[in-house]
């Protein structure tokens, strides 16, 4: 019993023993160590929430842009169809009407120049079909490095009117499940967007166009592999007034143009499952399109293609409802 009380009282004066300096800062060492973690993974939690929360709002915004892009593209062709009939009718009333006034200059004039204004409306009424039309998505494996140089070869008379030097800087080991006329399409406009860009700089002007391969994330299928393309001029830059409506339909700044030209990308690019970027360089403006390499991701709606290949206007529609339901859920 008195062997007990002796080894109660030892234990007793060992844990009521002053701590040592050391171990005491070695404690508040871990002390501060844990704490420091803590608050790293808190910012670093921090830091992903507000990117994929911005990732998200972008994902939105896209969305809400397919869904007009769609149902301006449903409204264009039907009133540019009602166009083009009395257009045609107006065209072959002029054409007699010039006939019968071949001996009165005068009046030739005047026909000419409405003769000229058809014309021009008509071409008009071809860009907004252009943009309108249910275009067939023919995807198939490509070499996007041959895309690239063919576009830049369709702008040779921008580039050589206005003086531009191109730097191309393409990764000839990336493939791509693509559409190969539409690809081409888009970056022809973005091309020739670019080179009228710098029409008017007095500097140097100089068209870059690069290709590699990224790992991005895609709304769909997470984080995949894409083709990007980025087209830099150096430019004089695009307002931020002006980057909220350029993908509209019919927006323009230039004195000519229906305005459709990007609107017509942004849709191309929607229907492949890919993405459009708007960049500041210093100086000029950056335009990244980015597609995913393996192409749209194939699923329920697999059985609306048929042997002409897939709609665009159907794949966009399809990637918008799914995206909807997907946001909904």
């Amino acid at each position: 019993m008195s062997i007990i009380e002796t080894n109660t009282d030892l234990a007793d004066t060992r844990a009521s023993a002053p701590i040592d300096a050391n171990d005491f800062a070695d404690l508040m060492q871990s002390f501060n160590d844990v704490t420091s973690r803590l608050e790293a993974t808190h910012a670093s939690l921090r830091d992903e929430v507000a990117s994929l929360k911005g990732e998200l709002d972008e994902t939105h915004r896209r969305l809400r842009r397919s869904r007009q892009l769609a149902a301006l593209g449903e409204m264009a062709a039907g009133i540019a169809h009602e166009i083009r009939n009395p257009l045609g009718a107006i065209a072959l009333n002029l054409e007699v009407l010039t006939e019968d006034l071949a001996d009165r200059p005068g009046e030739l004039e005047l026909c000419g120049r409405v003769s000229r204004a058809v014309s021009r409306l008509d071409l008009i009424v071809g860009d907004v079909l252009s943009f309108a039309r249910d275009t067939r998505v023919r995807p198939d494996a490509v070499r996007p490095s041959e895309i690239v140089v063919a576009a830049v070869a369709h702008a040779e008379d921008l580039v050589d009117a206005h003086g531009i030097d191109v730097d191309l800087s393409i990764d000839e080991e990336v493939g791509l499940v693509a559409d190969a006329s539409l690809l081409e399409q888009s970056l022809l406009n973005l091309v020739r967007n670019a080179c009228e860009a710098m029409s008017d700089v007095d500097g140097p002007r100089r068209l870059e166009i690069t290709l590699d391969g990224r790992e991005l994330r895609d709304p769909d299928r997470g984080v995949v592999r894409h083709a990007v393309f980025e087209i830099r001029d150096t430019g004089p830059g695009i307002p931020g007034e002006v980057r909220e409506r350029m993908f509209n339909p019919f927006f323009t700044t230039r004195a000519e143009g229906t305005g459709l030209g990007l609107a017509i990308v942004h849709r191309i690019v929607d229907a492949h499952g890919g993405r459009l970027d708007v960049l500041d360089a210093e100086p000029g403006t950056i335009m990244r399109l980015s597609l995913p390499i393996a192409g749209v991701a194939s699923g329920d709606d697999a059985t609306a293609e048929d042997e002409d290949g897939r709609s665009l206007e159907g794949a966009v529609r399809r990637r918008v409802r799914d995206n909807s339901g997907r946001g909904a859920a």
